[in-house]
């Protein structure tokens, strides 16, 4: 069924057409501050506590559904905090196309979908393509955050990326269940409530490591449909 548009008015969220004439995030915020990147964001729990741990950082926090992007903004308006933008766009093709080499400080990605039927599983966010497009847009020594309630994405996104020579673990365990000062969304909180873990990744990339620029795979649809005007 096809999602029900809502026009976003919100001065937090930027259209692609605006940061495409802005030419950059530093331009959106009016300053220089390093850029940190969450992909799917769902309502917004996660960026804006992570927002108000670091106001010396600004936040890009995207999403595909649209009325998720209607609350987030609402949420973030809410708050008072002026380091976050909200966008509606699809991850890889904002990074291809906008943020580019040694872009991001830090990337974020909370309890993506697990695909958790085997035949699906090649549509898992994290594979090997993006994790070479991750690198290629994180800066010497930035840092890609992952969690999942998912057993199986938890333990195979940790196996793939302690085998990654290109970066380095942030903890001591390909994967952790120690959450630490990570926030929590309410959508974790339903797991942790219940007793049941969550998979933490914490890997920076290396530093000295050259990174080709990344190659979409054939078919891929660049872009996502454009927000109701």
């Amino acid at each position: 069924m096809p999602q029900r548009m809502t026009l976003i008015t919100s001065p937090i969220f930027i259209p692609e057409a605006q940061l495409k004439k802005a030419g950059s995030f530093a331009a959106l915020f009016g300053n220089n501050h390093p850029l940190a990147l969450e992909v799917g964001c769902g309502i917004g729990d996660f960026v804006i506590q992570i927002a108000r741990q670091h106001p010396e950082m600004n936040f890009v926090a995207i999403d595909i559904f649209n009325q998720g992007c209607r609350q987030t903004c609402s949420r973030i308006e809410t708050s008072g905090l002026n380091n976050i933008r909200m966008m509606r766009i699809e991850a890889r093709y904002l990074m291809y196309q906008y943020l580019g080499e040694q872009s991001l400080k830090r990337i974020y990605i909370n309890c993506p979908d697990p695909w958790p039927k085997k035949r699906h599983r090649k549509r898992r966010l994290l594979n090997n393509d993006f994790l070479n497009l991750a690198l290629y847009c994180l800066l010497p020594g930035g840092v890609l955050n992952f969690t999942t309630d998912f057993a199986d994405y938890g333990a195979s996104t940790g196996e793939i990326l302690a085998d990654d020579e290109r970066f380095v673990n942030q903890h001591t365990t390909p994967y952790t269940h120690d959450l630490g000062d990570y926030p929590v969304s309410k959508y974790m909180c339903r797991f942790l409530d219940l007793g049941q873990p969550i998979y933490f990744c914490r890997y920076a990339r290396k530093a000295g490591v050259q990174i080709e620029p990344p190659r979409l795979q054939k078919g891929f649809r660049l872009r996502w449909p454009e927000e109701t005007e």
